[in-house]
């Protein structure tokens, strides 16, 4: 047993020597999420230094995405993982049709955007994982509601650098579900971390008993200051992505970054190996799970109900 277990890396190292292969990488940040990416690889036998080299490409804004995915594209990289949400994948999408591509973190309909031609046929360049910040609004409110007492008025707190159709389809979600829960639903907007004061401030006045924060990837790479403004105003919220909950949020119910990061490991590792974006089946992330902060709880002054705790997944103290 000992034997098969040292010659499994040893043969994964065999079938990649000899050359040196290039992935893409284009996001707006460096983070964590992109670190589970590479441990992943390196368990797949891709090790950066010796056979794999990763051309990093961080835009400043958003501004500056389609710049860098045409520069990948000049590079002629063999994958490209675009880690920045929506925007990321269409400034990579409208740069290359023969790269393959690998969709990570993407809040889309594929089929519905043109991505792609069926989950289990891509059909182009483009494959990975997905998830849809729509399908989850409803249970969302319902949970914030089960935490927040008498909760009346909610925000939705957006990325306006968001693709405009896509947040219209959260919006208009939300505001039907809203009403089927009785609750006012208010919009405010962030372009940037400079914005995040003004919205929270104008969301208190507007006395909202609790926000929703659509998960993107402004307030991922914020998530420790949006958290203490949103504690700092007495805002309890909800969002899609656990690490906002980990970072301060009250509560998040939706999918795992490190979690799709690391799957996407597999997707590059098979394209690197001579597989085709096209005949690579997309992948819908269905594990959702609930985290509740009882830290912020606590210094909003909220009990949250026996109830909702004993749904969570991950309760943090």
């Amino acid at each position: 047993m000992t034997g098969g277990l040292l010659a499994a890396p040893l043969a994964a190292e065999g079938q990649t020597a000899g050359r040196v292969a290039r992935v893409g990488y284009l996001d707006l940040t460096r983070n964590e999420f992109f670190e589970a990416f590479k441990d992943q690889l390196r368990g797949l036998g891709w090790i950066e230094g010796r056979n794999l080299a990763i051309e990093y490409r961080l835009a400043a804004n958003a501004q500056q995405l389609t710049d860098l995915a045409a520069e990948l594209t000049r590079l002629n990289v063999d994958v490209i993982l675009p880690g920045g949400g929506p925007a990321t994948l269409r400034a990579v999408r409208d740069s290359t049709k023969s790269i393959p591509i690998v969709m990570v973190a993407s809040t889309n309909d594929p089929i519905r955007d043109g991505l792609i031609t069926s989950f289990a046929h891509p059909g182009g360049n483009i494959t990975g994982i997905v998830s849809s910040p729509e399908e989850l609004v409803g249970k969302r409110l319902e949970l914030l509601k089960e935490a927040v007492p008498g909760l009346s008025r909610v925000g939705l707190l957006w990325d306006a650098t968001f693709p405009v159709a896509l947040f219209g389809r959260i919006r208009t979600q939300s505001e039907e579900i809203a009403r089927s829960l009785h609750l006012e639903l208010l919009t405010f907007e962030a372009r940037e971390p400079a914005d995040f004061d003004s919205a929270a401030s104008a969301a208190a006045r507007a006395r909202v008993g609790g926000l929703l924060v659509v998960g993107s990837p402004l307030f991922v790479e914020n998530r420790g200051k949006i958290a203490d403004l949103l504690t700092k105003y007495r805002l309890p919220a909800m969002s899609q992505w656990s690490s906002l909950a980990e970072a301060g949020l009250l509560m998040t119910y939706g999918f795992s970054l490190v979690e799709q990061f690391r799957r996407a490991a597999a997707f590059v590792d098979k394209i690197l190996r001579g597989a085709k974006a096209a005949e690579l089946p997309v992948e819908q992330q269905t594990r959702v799970e609930l985290v509740i902060n009882l830290k912020t709880a606590k210094a909003l002054g909220l009990t949250i109900p026996p109830s909702l705790l004993q749904r969570a997944d991950q309760v943090i103290e």
